[in-house]
Parts: structure tokens; C-alpha cells; sequence
């Protein structure tokens, strides 16, 4: 309850100041809501209250290391911003390196363990050089994100083939080959969490003035991915689940935004906004740890509510 809360936080503002041990990972959501890192459990000066709240707040496993395909200026980093704010070390890949390097020595500058790997997650080879590299860094890979995305706008009836074969072999293939990379590396045995960046645009049609067939169909494509693959892999003990955002001002949609006009596209949403830096990270870490350890072959949308009334 609330006063429950508020007793809590009296008491933990009350206490000495904390330490903690530094040789295996959970986390604790303490009761002034910041997310503080632990490692085989709490040693606390004051009177303990952390290890009451430890059964309601561990959110990580062990070993924590996330493998995120970055998507330039994108929702990518963001996602793995969370995971490694949370604790997790994180690698990065996508195709320009240094794009990657920007992006890990952003990270970097906050105090998260961030590394990066350039890699065409549309190349089979590649993807088996990624995943290898990725293990003789940090070790057993515990978390995959998939976010790696194309898109082509064309109208359907002029669509060209090779435009549809790319954002195809990024925007699925993609996610097919690395989950199964990670999969056979060790998630199989261990375990682990497999987050799939979809889109509410998988989740039906368009507007008419938004012609993008194949990013559509591919999204859709990846929401049964996920449930396909969290009941083959579910008794493995490796949940899988999707993530839809709606319109996020990243370098992809900004000039969709643009061209249909940013008033005009937050009117239609219930909260009147789009996304914005910080609307993904909860769900990531609630789907990428052990608070969210029951639930696989879901999707959820992240869009200001514009799926729920647009069904």
C-alpha cells in the first residue's frame, strides 16, 4: 500500500549509507525507486531493509550480458542505454562502425560497460563472426535484442522485388539467423531472454498516404516469430517476446513524421504525444530479467495508445 511505501522510504532515508560485493549480478529496486545494482547479495551498514525488498525487486539473473543490433539514432540505443543502466554489459552492432563507436563512447561517458562490433545481421557469416566475437569478449550471452530494421516506400503495385528481398532479410531473416546463432551458442542450455523489435505497423494496415508494404508485412512476420519461437524454445527456458512501438522520432520515421506532420500524428494518439527517449527502457528491462521471467510469446505496444483505438 501507499503508506506502506511511505514507511519504507522513511526508514531507508533513515539508514547509513550502503556497499555492496561486486562478484555475481542481481538487481533491487529499492523503495526510493532507483535501480541499484547488487552483486551476491546486499551488505548494508544500516538495519537491512534491502533484503526484505529483495524478494519483491530482483529483476536480473546471473551473468547479465546483452547483445543489442543497434539501430542508428534510433530506439536501439535507447534499449540498450536501459539494459546497461540497469547493470548488464551490453555489445552493439550494426553495419558502420562508426556509427557503433559514437554510440558505445555515449554509453560509455555514463558508466555503462558498452562495446561494439560492426556486423551485416542480413549476412549468415557475418552473424557467426558476431555472435563469436561477442562470447570472447563478455562470455555467455544471456540477453538478445533485436532491432535491426529497413523500410522502403513504394506503392504496392510498383514495389520494387529488391527493394522487398532487403528490408525481408533485415527486418526477419535477420532475426531468425542471430537468434539461432545465440540460441546454439549456449542460450539452449542456460537459458535467456530473445526481445524482438516489431512495429505497430505489423499489427495492420495503413493510413493511405503511408505506402510501406514490406516494412508492414515483415513486422507482422516478427509478432508470430515470437510466439512461434517462445513455444519451440519456452522448455529451454528462454522467453521470447516483441516489442511495438508506435512513432518515435528516430532517424527512420523523422521524415514520415515530417511529411504527415508531427500535430497531426500526435492528435491521433490518446496521449497526444509521440515517443520520446525514455519510453521504451522499463518495458526492455521488465521483459529482459527476472520480473518478467513468466511472461513469453507476447507482444506489447508502445505508442501512445494509438493501437487501441485504431484496433
Amino acid at each position: 500500500t501507499n503508506a506502506t511505501f511511505m514507511a519504507l522510504e522513511k526508514q531507508r532515508r533513515r539508514e547509513a549509507p550502503f556497499f555492496f560485493d561486486t562478484s555475481s549480478s542481481f538487481l533491487i529496486l529499492t523503495p526510493g525507486r532507483r535501480l541499484v545494482v547488487a552483486r551476491n547479495g546486499v551488505r548494508l551498514a544500516g538495519r537491512g531493509i534491502f533484503h526484505r525488498l529483495r524478494c519483491i525487486g530482483q529483476f536480473l539473473g546471473m551473468g547479465w550480458h546483452g547483445i543489442n543490433r543497434l539501430r542508428r539514432r534510433g530506439l536501439g540505443l535507447q534499449m540498450a542505454q536501459a539494459l546497461g543502466e540497469a547493470g548488464a554489459r551490453v555489445v552493439l552492432t550494426s553495419r558502420k562502425a562508426a556509427d557503433l563507436e559514437q554510440a558505445a563512447a555515449t554509453l560509455q561517458a555514463q558508466g555503462i560497460d558498452a562495446q561494439w562490433i560492426a556486423a551485416d545481421c542480413a549476412d549468415e557469416a557475418d552473424i557467426q563472426r558476431l555472435v563469436s566475437q561477442t562470447m570472447q569478449r563478455v562470455g555467455a550471452i544471456d540477453i538478445l535484442v533485436n532491432n535491426a530494421g529497413a523500410s522502403w516506400g513504394a506503392p504496392a503495385e510498383s514495389h520494387p522485388t529488391a527493394a522487398w528481398d532487403k528490408v525481408m532479410n533485415l527486418n526477419i531473416r535477420g532475426y531468425f539467423l542471430l537468434s539461432q546463432a545465440v540460441a546454439k551458442a549456449g542460450m539452449l542450455e542456460r537459458g535467456g531472454r530473445i526481445i524482438n523489435l516489431a512495429s505497430i505497423a505489423g499489427l495492420g494496415g495503413n493510413p493511405v498516404e503511408m505506402k510501406t508494404i514490406a516494412y508492414n508485412t515483415s513486422k507482422g512476420a516478427v509478432l508470430n516469430f515470437t510466439r512461434a519461437l517462445a513455444g519451440e524454445w519456452g522448455p529451454h527456458n528462454i522467453n521470447v517476446n516483441a516489442i511495438c512501438p508506435g512513432f518515435f522520432r528516430t532517424k527512420m520515421a523523422e521524415v514520415l513524421i515530417d511529411t504527415m506532420g508531427e500535430d497531426n500524428m500526435t492528435r491521433r494518439a490518446p496521449l497526444r504525444r509521440l515517443g520520446d527517449d525514455e519510453g521504451l527502457k522499463g518495458l526492455t528491462v521488465l521483459l529482459a530479467s527476472d520480473a518478467g521471467k513468466h511472461i513469453t510469446g507476447q507482444w506489447v505496444a508502445v505508442d501512445g495508445g494509438v493501437s487501441a483505438i485504431l484496433g
